[in-house]
This record gives C-alpha cells, sequence and structure tokens, in this order.
C-alpha cells in the first residue's frame, strides 16, 4: 500500500514549487527541447484557451508584458489573437531583459500590433493579460502597476487574466511579496500547478484556476522528490473503494467506536454519529455523556452504546472509567474528541489506552486540544506505534506544533506528518491531507463546508468509512484518508437541502449507498 495509486501522477493533478518548475524546465532544455519551443507551446496553448472564451476578447486585448520570459509568452499570445483578427495592444511597464522576449516583442510592432507608450486606461473594457512576472518572481513589484491593475479589476468593465502566477504573488508561500498583488478573473498553470497558487492565501487574487498543459514528460514527473497532488470533484469517478461482499455480516463490515460530546456540547455527539451512519459501516458504538445516552435511542437506534460519561463541573466530559472497561481490540477504528471539552486530569489517566490501541486512531476537535495542554504535548504521538489520523484545522494545527515552521500550509502538515509519523487533515478553505511522503491538496470544493458541526460530521464518516476499508485492507493508506474528506465535501457540495450538517448527512449516506460510488464505475 505504499505506491500512490490516487490521483494519477500527470500535470493536471502534480503541484510544484518554483524551484521544482525550474529544474524540470531545465532539465527539458539539457534534454533537447528548444527554449523558443516551450515558450512558443504556451503562448499558442493559452491563445486557444481565450479564442473558447470569445466573450471576454470582443472589446479587444491589452497585453502587460514583463522583463523575463512571463513577457514573452504573453508576446506570443498577443501575436497569435491579433492574428485572429483582434484589436491587440501591448504595454511593457519594465524594461525587457531576455532576447527571447524581445525577438518576440520587435515582432509584434512590425507586423501592426500597437505599442503604448503609457500605461492603458484602467476604465476601459478591453482585457488584460497580466504576463509581467511569473514563476520566477522573488520580490515585490512595484506598487503603481499593482494599483492599476486593482482599478481595472474593480471598476469590473472587462476581466484580468494572469499568466502562470498574478503578479508580486509569491509562487511559494502564496501570498503577496509586499501589501498586495494583482487580482485576477482567472489565472492560467503553465505546465504543472505552483504550489503558491492552491493555498488559501491566494484565493482572492488568482480568481479561476486553469491548467494549460504543455507536455512536461510523464518520466520527469515521476522522478519529482515531493510529491503532492491537487485533486477535485472530477477526481471522484476515479475513487477506487473496495466493494463490499454481499455474504458478509455486519461484523464485517467495519466495526467503529466513537466517543464524542459532553454536557457542553451534546450537538457534536449526535452529528458525529450521524457521520458515522452515513458511511455505511456495519457495527457502529459509542461513548456518549450522559445527556446524549438518555435519548440517543430516538435519533439513532442502530447505535450500540458502550458507556456513558460523566462530565466534571465545567461539563467537560470524562474518559477514564469508560475506556478502562472497553476491550479497544474489538474496533477497525477508534475516534475521539468532537466536543467532549477540556479535561487535562482526565486525559493524563486516559492516554495509555489509546497509545496502547492497535487499530487506526483518530483524534479530532478537543482531543487535539487536550493533548496541546497534556505534559507531553505532540510527543504523545510519538509514543504511539500504531496508525494515527489527526483533523486539526489552523489554530488546533499552532497550538499541537508550535515549533513547526513553514511558508504554507502544505509544508506544514508535510512536516508534522513526517516528524510524528502521523498522517494529518489540515482543513482550510482548500484542505490539505498529508503523511510522510505525500500530499493531497483538495482545490475547488465547496464553501459550505465551513459551517459548524460539519467537523463532527466528517470525523464519524472518517471513523465508518475507515473501519469497512480496514476491514478489507488492514493498512489503509493515507490516500483512502483524502478520498473520505473529497466525498465529504462533495456531498456538501450536491445537497439540495441546505447546507446545514443534517441535511448534509442525509446527502453523504445517499452518496454512500450508491454502489458506483463504493464499486469504483
Amino acid at each position: 500500500m505504499n505506491e500512490i495509486v490516487w490521483p494519477t501522477i500527470d500535470s493536471e493533478h502534480l503541484i510544484v514549487d518554483s524551484k521544482q518548475m525550474l529544474i524540470l524546465e531545465k532539465e527539458m532544455f539539457s534534454d533537447g527541447m528548444p527554449q523558443e519551443a516551450l515558450m512558443e507551446k504556451a503562448g499558442i496553448q493559452i491563445s486557444r484557451w481565450l479564442l473558447k472564451k470569445k466573450p471576454l476578447l470582443k472589446y479587444g486585448i491589452t497585453v502587460f508584458i514583463g522583463p523575463g520570459h512571463n513577457g514573452g509568452d504573453g508576446a506570443v499570445i498577443a501575436r497569435e489573437l491579433f492574428l485572429k483578427g483582434f484589436y491587440v495592444q501591448i504595454w511593457c511597464p519594465f524594461p525587457i531583459k531576455k532576447t527571447l522576449t524581445n525577438n518576440n516583442l520587435n515582432y509584434l510592432t512590425s507586423i501592426g500590433v500597437t505599442k503604448l507608450l503609457e500605461p492603458p486606461d484602467a476604465s476601459g473594457k478591453e482585457l488584460w493579460i497580466d504576463a509581467v512576472f511569473g514563476n520566477n518572481q522573488t520580490r515585490k513589484v512595484d506598487n503603481k502597476l499593482i494599483k492599476l491593475f486593482h482599478q481595472k479589476f474593480h471598476n469590473k468593465y472587462g476581466k484580468v487574466i494572469s499568466i502562470d502566477i498574478p503578479t508580486g504573488l509569491c509562487p511559494d508561500k502564496g501570498e503577496p511579496f509586499l501589501d498586495n498583488a494583482v487580482k485576477a478573473n482567472y489565472t492560467l498553470a503553465i505546465g504543472l500547478h505552483k504550489i503558491g497558487l492552491i493555498q488559501d492565501s491566494a484565493l482572492p487574487f488568482i480568481g479561476e484556476l486553469h491548467h494549460i498543459d504543455v507536455g512536461v514528460p510523464i518520466n520527469k514527473l515521476s522522478k519529482v522528490d515531493k510529491k503532492i497532488f491537487k485533486v477535485t470533484y472530477k477526481d471522484l469517478k476515479n475513487i477506487d473503494l473496495p466493494s463490499l461482499p454481499k455474504n458478509s455480516n455486519k461484523y464485517k463490515r467495519g466495526r467503529t467506536l466513537l466517543v464524542a460530546g459532553s454536557e457542553k456540547y451534546p450537538g457534536a455527539a449526535y452529528l458525529t454519529l450521524k457521520g458515522a451512519i452515513s458511511s455505511g459501516a456495519g457495527f457502529i458504538s459509542a461513548v456518549l455523556p450522559n445527556l446524549v445516552a438518555e435519548s440517543v435511542w430516538q435519533v439513532a437506534p442502530e447505535i450500540v452504546l458502550r458507556g456513558t460519561m460523566k462530565c466534571n463541573h465545567n461539563g467537560n466530559a470524562s474518559l477514564f472509567s469508560v475506556l478502562k472497561n472497553i476491550d479497544l481490540s474489538a474496533y477497525d477504528s477508534l475516534l475521539i474528541g468532537p466536543g467532549i471539552g477540556i479535561d487535562n486530569d482526565d486525559w493524563q489517566k486516559s492516554k495509555n489506552y489509546l497509545i496502547a490501541f492497535e487499530g487506526l486512531l483518530i483524534l479530532d476537535a478537543d482531543a487535539l486540544n487536550r493533548i496541546s495542554e497534556s505534559k507531553l504535548g505532540s510527543n504523545f504521538f510519538l509514543e504511539r506505534k500504531f496508525k494515527t489520523w489527526i483533523t486539526p484545522h489552523s489554530k488546533e494545527f499552532r497550538r499541537l506544533f508550535p515549533d513547526i515552521k513553514s511558508e504554507n500550509n502544505v509544508g506544514l502538515a508535510l512536516d508534522a506528518a513526517k516528524k510524528f509519523n502521523i498522517s494529518i487533515l489540515l482543513k482550510g478553505a482548500n484542505s490539505i491531507v498529508a503523511d510522510n511522503k505525500k500530499v493531497w491538496q483538495l482545490f475547488g470544493t465547496d464553501s459550505q463546508t465551513a459551517r459548524a458541526g460539519l467537523g463532527d460530521l466528517l470525523s464519524g464518516f472518517i471513523a465508518g468509512s475507515s473501519a469497512i476499508d480496514l476491514t478489507f485492507c488492514r493498512n489503509i493508506s493515507t490516500d483512502f484518508f483524502a478520498k473520505y474528506v473529497l466525498l465529504h465535501s462533495f456531498a456538501a457540495s450536491k445537497c439540495k437541502k441546505g447546507s446545514n450538517s443534517s441535511a448534509i448527512g442525509d446527502e453523504l449516506s445517499a452518496l454512500m449507498r450508491n454502489k458506483k460510488m463504493r464499486q469504483i464505475s
């Protein structure tokens, strides 16, 4: 199970940082591809993309040509659109430094393309193409240029398209180098997606992100040392989950135990149970606070109650008295955390049961907060010798791993997973799933998944789904984790009854009942 099976290693899915992209390009050039050919291919492919969106072009096009090869790409685009009969003008905000770009620029003026001597008018309706600085940009840009683009973007008369990277945006961090960057309606990533474009911080700048394939050889992609994959709803059709044998009983369709809720947060328990039920797991047990346990038969009669938790004077649940009386070895997966509240003394007493659990341990919400405040801290994960998945949002992550620093969330998740030998879901607008070798970066997912309660639904769904798959694959890999997160988000996007957690749980249940989703057809 160590091999990457989902998604495919190709230019649509693989994400790289700026240095990795430069290395790939240099390897292609050293293998014999002329730089001119790559520039031509990028410019022509983008031109074809634009010609499929002719409403963008009807008022003409202004191409901002930068000093490097990104400017050369822009010059090829200008040439192709001009030759197709569109009105095209160009402006060079900085002196041209690359010979290839200058040659293309000279040809443009020779065939009649207008070269502006002053900045264009931001109140016009024409399309602006930002081909100023691409993947190689490393520092702040003239603020006057950024302000000019902002005027264009906010007047909404004509669109802005950035080639490869919006000017002023760091291709690795996904943040402006200084105070701001170009805001584009569309960003066209050339060759491969750059890691900065996929970060939550980049969303206000990139608009719609599209991939422009220039034919990076598969053998080059396979050798990229750090495998980071962009996954979207399109990748659901290739999800590979084990099919359920018709003759298996409930105990062979996944056994999970959920420990959730407290007097302070009883709703967390109900939503966690709903998530697990929606997975289709065969045998779901729960440890619940008394307040929830008394009524659980009314809302989830299929749940087997394995114990009830008392709550301290603050309303937080106590785990120790229940866990010590349960044979945890009977379960494929164990979820601890949603809504249990903080009780450090109780965690200190309970932790050894969790460290010793040999199945998949899933830690969410207050379980992570308890670890952050405990004596062991994140070293808890090093004490465990068995598979552990955690689901923090950014604040929980920082509390858990205060010493881990990186220039983006992908780096944070990957570094923490490597150091502590765990798999991590770092929640965000574009959530990240990582282990010590690979990263799955979700992208283009539904914003409705960022609501209170949906995290509880998700953790229950992960617990139930993983229990099913552990029945057939005793050592399920982290790509399963990423698949569950993507399925949960997809259910939220398709839910017609609303965006609340209960409605989305019903949608998720219907989704998992679909034989095609379970058997990958």
